[in-house]
């Protein structure tokens, strides 16, 4: 895999097709492409993966004629790629709380679960793009991977490449945007000033979750 100008994408062909027949990623000189090979150097796997799978929806795609419609595969992995948040952990009650956007629960109550980083990860690079201004609203997709690191893996370097082949080989073609939930990322405790019980009941950013959605 290398990084290649956006020029050198030829006319016509897919951006996602282009990396996955040619190991080669078009790059801006742009904040945005920037984050973008910051995370294909950080987790290659998880982008290969979110690659490969875009390119195979294209190519069925095309070969049976069909429309330019994305569809649910490519929608959820663009998703994923541009705005996606990892939270790793075994803790189901914590999952279950931020799931149901019970967030004074989660961020309060659970606040102890999020002590010395472990925990939450981004992974969009769009998502880093947003918060070089960050306001309170920021809103990332939660992907959960409910597992912890196994023994032995103790540095930053090596949870983040554990991740990466996790991540990465639970990523399949029934892929949907379901799969997320909604996380507003800078009420992670430590990530933004002032978080009391009043900063977690602003609805308009910590909003409640639709009846639908809960019973789901």
């Amino acid at each position: 895999m290398r990084f290649i100008p956006q020029a050198e994408l030829p006319a016509g062909v897919a951006y996602e097709s282009h990396i996955s027949r040619t190991g080669c990623v078009p790059t801006r000189e742009n904040l945005h492409d920037f984050f973008n090979a910051l995370v294909w150097l950080t987790y290659p796997r998880i982008k290969a993966r979110l690659n490969a799978l875009q390119a195979a929806e294209i190519d069925r795609n095309e070969s049976s004629g069909g429309t330019s419609s994305r569809g649910r595969v490519r929608d959820a992995a663009t998703i994923f790629d541009e705005n996606a948040v990892l939270l790793v952990t075994p803790d189901q009650a914590l999952i279950d709380a931020l799931r149901a956007h019970r967030w004074t629960d989660a961020f309060l109550i659970h606040r102890d679960a999020f002590a010395g980083g472990g925990m939450v990860y981004l992974f969009g690079h769009a998502l880093m793009e947003k918060l070089i201004a960050p306001y309170k609203a920021i809103t990332g997709h939660m992907w959960v991977l409910p597992a912890v690191p196994p023994a032995g893996v103790a540095s930053f370097t090596e949870c983040q490449a554990w991740m990466d082949e996790e991540v990465a080989s639970r990523l399949s073609p029934e892929l949907a945007t379901k799969d997320f939930s909604p996380l507003p990322v800078l009420g992670v405790p430590g990530w933004w000033r002032g978080q009391d019980v009043a900063f977690y009941r602003d609805t308009a950013v910590f909003r409640p979750a639709r009846i639908n959605r809960v019973s789901g």
